[in-house]
């Protein structure tokens, strides 16, 4: 957490205008609205100040969540947690560990995603993977020898790859510089704290 309070304060969902609760219908709409364990997370509702930038926000990161991104689950997620790692978002983090844990990563590769591609135990793909989001996130280009070494993924795969790691740099931009606060009750990871 790069601040430890918010600097933009979530939507009361009481006093939503026309166009907020048009944005987040797709989350008072499902689940009676216990979207996030029993609410509508704090980053929706933070973001749900922009309603037509939350609903534009909400459409690519579907597809990026979605089966039609070429990266498996667990991969995405290793992209995703090695993203927020980079990005010190604590937010990030503490949200894709739990959803980590639930598409196969494992609590040791999840603690190994901070030491990064060389740590001992990784596949060759993971390795390639997880350099490729360094590369990415420091110098925003993935080199020769690291897009040869995603070779496994094809062509869509290695897409998929960046765009996951351009969305999710841009989610960390957001929580870090809005200072949105992790849900009551979870436990951001100390070497991500304020």
């Amino acid at each position: 957490m790069r601040l430890g309070k918010s600097r933009i304060e979530p939507v009361d969902l009481g006093r939503l205008d026309t166009d907020q609760r048009a944005a987040l219908e797709p989350f008072l709409a499902s689940d009676g609205g216990k979207v996030g364990g029993g609410k509508i997370l704090n980053i929706f509702r933070t973001l749900a100040h922009a309603p037509r930038a939350l609903t534009a926000f909400l459409a690519w990161g579907n597809y990026i969540l979605s089966k039609r991104n070429a990266l498996t689950a667990r991969d995405r997620e290793l992209v995703i947690l090695r993203t927020g790692y980079n990005c010190r978002s604590g937010y990030e983090w503490t949200q894709h560990k739990r959803i980590g844990l639930d598409c196969g990563l494992t609590e040791a590769e999840i603690a190994r995603v901070k030491a990064g591609p060389d740590a001992v135990g990784w596949s060759d793909l993971d390795q390639a993977m997880l350099r490729a989001t360094d590369e990415l996130t420091c110098d925003h280009f993935v080199t020769d020898a690291t897009w040869a070494a995603l070779a496994r993924l094809g062509n869509k795969g290695r897409m998929d790859l960046v765009m996951t790691v351009g969305q999710y740099t841009q989610v960390s931009m957001i929580l870090n510089s809005f200072g949105v606060q992790v849900e009551d009750g979870w436990d951001v990871d100390p070497d991500l704290k304020a």
